[in-house]
């Protein structure tokens, strides 16, 4: 930790979206929008989960839990970002930027594992049915979770521990609405090769390879389902079209800053938006409105809560 007490930058500069003021509360309202629809939609989830006995199953419990991470990612930096639509000079101290660099790649690492866990529930409950209530007990729900958070975590760790002891001696401007890893690496005073191979290594072997696996799983799923009845297979696609379709928006953004991190263009500041503010909006759409069980349970849920208040 020795090159901290060396660095002479206390607080970054984000540099934002846009100077113009009317850009800005456009953006405001916009992003206030999805960030508020994001949380609701996600929380929503979770309580249709925990009340609705009839979404008491492996799937449902794990599309929980990526609800909440999804509510933890919509956190971590939409919040300021709204705040500071509103101030001139928008800054973040060292120790804030740090801690939106190890919540970012926390949260990111473990949704990806998660999407594995829940790829893989769809690869038992199709391809080996029988089995399905004996290998997707809620012990082994449990260890998925947890192994995702543990990946996630250290994953981040991993990064922070090399991030934190960079020398940061003179430009703190970032190009960004929060503390974007490469950016920051890139404002160290120091050659930063040696630590972009090391981030690109890093992030790149945990996206391509649950990418891998995700693309195998959903491949040996839809040649399962394409020998299955049409009733049953019908009900299966429509089910995997909402995991891949996740899947897919997740993860595009999410290779292409990995492979490309230090290569940055125009686009890339947009693409971070809809990365960070507008992928915790997707699962509540895309599993609300492509699910016939979860609006079923909303149907009931709104159905109680009338009944309860006349």
């Amino acid at each position: 930790m020795a090159h901290i007490n060396e660095s002479v930058v206390s607080e970054f500069v984000l540099l934002g979206l846009s100077n113009s003021r009317e850009l800005q509360l456009f953006f405001f309202a916009i992003f206030s929008i999805v960030y508020v629809t994001s949380v609701l939609g996600n929380v929503m989830i979770i309580v249709i989960v925990f009340c609705d006995s009839h979404l008491n199953s492996p799937m449902y419990f794990l599309l929980s839990n990526l609800s909440f991470i999804d509510i933890c990612q919509s956190n971590f930096a939409t919040p300021k970002m709204l705040v500071d639509f509103f101030v001139e000079l928008k800054t973040i101290s060292f120790e804030g930027c740090m801690a939106q660099i190890f919540l970012l790649h926390s949260f990111v690492g473990s949704e990806m594992m998660l999407l594995v866990a829940m790829a893989y529930d769809r690869f038992i409950a199709i391809c080996k049915p029988l089995y399905y209530g004996t290998i997707m007990n809620r012990r082994l729900c449990i260890i998925f979770v947890s192994i995702s958070w543990a990946v996630g975590i250290f994953h981040s760790v991993s990064h922070l521990a090399f991030t934190v002891d960079l020398p940061f001696c003179g430009p703190n401007e970032i190009d960004s609405f929060f503390c974007d890893l490469p950016l920051v690496i890139k404002l160290a005073c120091m050659d930063t090769y040696r630590m972009e191979i090391i981030t690109l290594t890093n992030s790149g072997l945990i996206s391509l390879s649950c990418f891998l696996a995700l693309l195998i799983s959903y491949t040996v799923i839809l040649v399962t389902v394409q020998h299955q009845s049409s009733r049953g297979s019908s009900k299966a696609l429509s089910t995997l079209t909402a995991h891949i379709t996740v899947v897919i928006l997740f993860f595009g953004p999410c290779i292409y800053f990995y492979i490309w991190p230090f290569s940055r263009l125009s686009v890339d500041k947009f693409l971070s938006i809809f990365y960070t503010v507008c992928t915790p909006l997707l699962n509540p759409i895309i599993y609300c409105l492509r699910n016939e069980d979860v609006k079923s349970a909303m149907r009931k849920l709104r159905s109680s809560h009338v009944n309860w208040k006349d």
